[in-house]
Formats: C-alpha cells, structure tokens, sequence
C-alpha cells in the first residue's frame, strides 16, 4: 500500500539529489519530489543541528588532492616509507589544505494512514564542503598519524568553499516494515513499538498523527556475542518552543490537572504530557504517578482511553 502511496523508490530520490541545487530554504528539492508524487502531501518535519566532519584535502589554489582525507594519509604515509616526519615535510612544502565537510539532515515525511506508523521517512543530508586550514600548523607539527589527521593546534586561514552546497540521499524508511522487522529481533514488546501502540490508542491519537511530532531514528548496536542488531530511537520535532512542564509537587486535583492541560496546548494536541514524559523530555515520571494517583482517588479528569494507558504504564513502566 505505501509503494502505491509513495511510488518513488531511493534510486530515484538519490538523482534527485544529485541533480538538485541547494539552498536555504530547501523548497527546490521538496518541489521536485512532490511534483513525482503530486498527490501525496510531503512535508519537511525536521532540520537537524549542524554536524561536521572531516573532508578532503586541496592546494593552495583549490585544485582537488584527495576527497578523503584519512585515505590519503594513511596511503600517502605508506609511500613515504611510514616516516611521519617526511608527511610533515611533504604536506608543508606543497602547502596542503585540508577541508571539512558542514552539513544537516533534512527529515522528510509522507503519511500513509492513520495509525502511528504509517508514514514514510526520507533522510537527505545537506552538505557543503569548506576549506579553512592548513594540512600541517607550521609552528606546531603533529606527533602520530592520529594528530596529523585531526590536529590539536590547527594553524586556520580564511575559509572559502569547495563547491556548492549539495544534497545526498541517505535513506528511506516504510516505518510500519521497519518496525515489523524490529519486532523479530525483539523478544519482549520493543519500547518505541509500545509507544506507538499507545499513541494508537490515546487521544492524541484523535487529533493529530504521530509524525506530525515524532520521527525514528534507525540504528545499529552490538549485542553481548558481537551480533549487530538493528534498533531505533524516536526524535521529537517540535520547532516551537515547548517550556519545561512546571513542578508538580504538592499539586493534585484541578491544580494538577490545569498544569497538564497547559503543557498539551504548547504541544498542540491532548496528553501530550504522558509521551513526553516516556520520552524523558520536560515531564518528570513524578507526573504520572502523581495523575495516577489522583486518577484512582477523588478525582476523574482523564478521558478513559488515556487513563488506561496511564495504569498500563505505571503497572508496567517503559521510557523510549
């Protein structure tokens, strides 16, 4: 169903990444993918935090030496008969540069049902390349391999870029395959499926879709016996700015309840405060069982739906 929705497959996205100029505002690329698909909404959910990361190595003129920077140390080291100081030698005579690679991932979004899994994720990262040091600091030179590759005393120059901005295909993800095949390499019910799970059958669930404020974020780590195992973690979204929940001590009944209702409409959509807090974001686990607390007690503000979802969690607590 979601290829039907969605039929652009990731050969198809990298060209369009390939082929698309980029620039600030990113609505070239999201036009261009939209127009394949024009009647599926895609929208730009999130914009990570600038990352960087080492790149290559240049002249003094510009002209391209190596795309990678660690490559050509560790072969041009070896051709230099593994003499460090020759390296040095080598890199200050022809006045090498080496560059950095600046970029963000743009996290697309393309819904494909109502349920909280049911959209598909694009990552693209926006990269552009920029020269802003010398290879060797003339004044301090490197002692091992690892110091020539990323000095502690690095002698800058005024940056200038390598190129343009440009875009790179990462990944595309069926969410609800994704996690389908989680699953089998989970005994017990996986954290960020129990989460979907409960947004499926949460008020929030009636107002707004999980994508709207939620992205995965796939992954790999190594189990006890060395195996790698495939695993995920949710990202939240929010551009706007949501403020920490207020302090809950001594607070109940309709005190409580206001201090939760106010945090739902800075989020936008009802119980917000129970996903936040499984997340571990600006909602103490103290809130849930302070509600669940007042919940079984005097007092009934929970629509029914939300307060089982409650006592499910506090009778079996879990954090994504």
């Amino acid at each position: 169903m979601a290829n039907q929705i969605f039929p652009i497959n990731g050969q198809e996205l990298a060209k369009i990444c390939k082929q698309t100029l980029a620039n600030t505002d990113n609505e070239a690329l999201l036009r261009t993918i939209q127009d394949l698909s024009p009647k599926t909404p895609i929208l730009l959910a999130k914009t990570d935090n600038e990352w960087y990361r080492l790149g290559g190595i240049v002249d003094k003129t510009g002209h391209r030496i190596a795309d990678d920077l660690v490559e050509w140390t560790e072969r041009t080291y070896i051709e230099c008969g593994r003499n460090l100081q020759t390296l040095i030698e080598h890199a200050l005579d022809e006045k090498l540069i080496a560059t950095q690679q600046t970029g963000n991932t743009l996290h697309l979004i393309v819904q494909t049902g109502t349920e909280a899994a049911e959209f598909i994720q694009i990552d693209i990262d926006k990269t552009q390349e920029a020269a802003d040091r010398f290879l060797v600091n003339h004044n301090s030179h490197p002692e091992d391999l690892e110091e020539f590759i990323d000095p502690l005393n690095p002698e800058f120059i005024e940056a200038f870029n390598i190129g343009t901005a440009r875009y790179s295909y990462r990944r595309k993800t069926d969410v609800a395959v994704f996690m389908n095949e989680i699953n089998q390499y989970h005994l017990e019910e996986h954290p960020v499926q129990r989460f979907m799970n409960d947004w499926n059958r949460s008020s929030a669930n009636q107002t707004t879709r999980l994508s709207n404020d939620w992205i995965i974020r796939p992954f790999r780590n190594t189990g006890r016996f060395g195996e790698q195992i495939i695993n995920v973690e949710l990202i939240n979204t929010q551009q706007k700015n949501v403020p920490q929940c207020e302090d809950i001590i001594g607070k109940k009944g309709l005190a409580l309840n206001n201090l939760l209702t106010r945090f739902d409409r800075h989020v936008g959509y009802p119980f917000a405060w129970f996903f936040y807090m499984v997340k571990g974001d600006l909602v103490s686990l103290q809130t849930g069982l302070a509600v669940y607390k007042d919940i079984t007690g005097d007092y009934s503000y929970l629509p029914e739906r939300d307060a089982t979802i409650l006592k499910d969690w506090v009778t079996n607590p879990y954090r994504v």
